[in-house]
């Protein structure tokens, strides 16, 4: 018998059925219930949005599927496992930082990862509003607690962030920008964005939250000044995105880059990674720290994830924090 929850053992076996029928009896053995009861479930799945193919003596089979996220159909791509992080998913949340941050202090076991269709107070660096409707995109926030030193996190946002354009380039077959510290570019216009927050206990991080929002398959309609600095990947690319089975390789992705942190495994690509995806690296850039400016020429990051800056007259400045502005092409 399946320990995973009924819709998900459901559209699980009929996935991997791929055309072919999986019968009602097969199910009914696996779940360990009755066919009526089956059947049940399956009206849940249909009011989800899914649609099935029955055929006497055959069975059923997966005719359509939602194509916003869904909590079973989500889950179904994901391996089973007990190293699957548990996933909260919400229609409506004010944000998937913060209920993350709620969860953790509450006590709830880490890893584990929030994701909503739609945000009312989303949020990026200095506080500033993310735009998070329920457009079909993706607002997601991976809770850990990893015990290291602060010193050790410097690089963890730019890391995480290497790793998920490596995921679009391989799961959309499209070359998104890294624009440090924490943007995702395509053509110049902001996709996505990473928020990191911690707490801290004495000398160690003690609750780790990386907020991550991405503009994946909304339309290109967007309101205000977002018209000319805001891209979706399905703009982009011109076709839409698998949303839940790209979620499902998202987590994937998360987990296995956080483990690889922690080892500390990750030191030996994390700078041909982070190169490979770097929309600054040559090119004429200003760092605001304040009321402070500084312009000149980016040179990458170096080995703990600060901007080197080679200003006009030669000297190179590093920088650990500051908003970056590229100049016009």
């Amino acid at each position: 018998m399946s320990s995973s929850p009924p819709e998900v053992t459901i559209v699980r076996s009929l996935l991997a059925a791929g055309d072919g029928f999986v019968s009602g009896n097969l199910l009914a053995r696996e779940l360990g219930m009755s066919r009526v009861a089956v059947w049940q479930h399956m009206e849940k799945l249909r009011e989800q949005g899914f649609a099935f193919e029955a055929v006497r003596a055959r069975g059923y089979r997966v005719a359509g599927r939602p194509t916003g996220l869904n909590a079973a159909l989500l889950t179904a791509y994901l391996p089973p496992g007990p190293d699957t992080l548990p996933l909260l998913l919400h229609d409506q949340i004010d944000s998937t930082n913060d209920e993350a941050t709620r969860q953790l202090s509450a006590g709830r076991e880490a890893p584990f990862v929030v994701m909503a269709r739609q945000q009312l107070k989303g949020r990026g660096r200095f506080g500033r509003v993310w735009h998070s409707e329920a457009n079909g995109n993706l607002y997601a926030s991976f809770a850990f607690r990893p015990r290291l030193p602060p010193g050790r996190m410097q690089t963890f946002t730019l890391w995480m962030g290497a790793n998920l354009c490596e995921l679009i380039a391989n799961f959309c077959r499209a070359t998104p920008a890294l624009k440090w510290p924490n943007d995702i570019l395509f053509e110049g216009r902001k996709a996505g964005g990473i928020l990191t927050e911690a707490r801290v206990d004495a000398d160690e991080i003690r609750d780790l939250v990386l907020g991550l929002g991405l503009n994946v398959n909304s339309s290109g309609v967007w309101p205000g000044d977002l018209a000319q600095r805001a891209i979706s990947i399905a703009e982009h690319t011109r076709s839409p995105v698998d949303l839940n089975r790209f979620a499902a390789a998202l987590i994937g992705r998360v987990h296995l880059a956080y483990a690889r942190f922690v080892s500390g495994a990750y030191e030996r690509s994390f700078n041909e990674l982070w190169t490979r995806y770097d929309v600054l690296c040559g090119r004429t850039i200003t760092v605001i720290q304040g009321d402070r400016r500084f312009t000149g020429t980016a040179g990458g990051i170096d080995e703990d994830g600060a901007l080197r800056l080679k200003g006009d007259r030669g000297q190179t400045e590093r920088f650990r924090a500051g908003e970056v502005t590229l100049a016009k092409t």
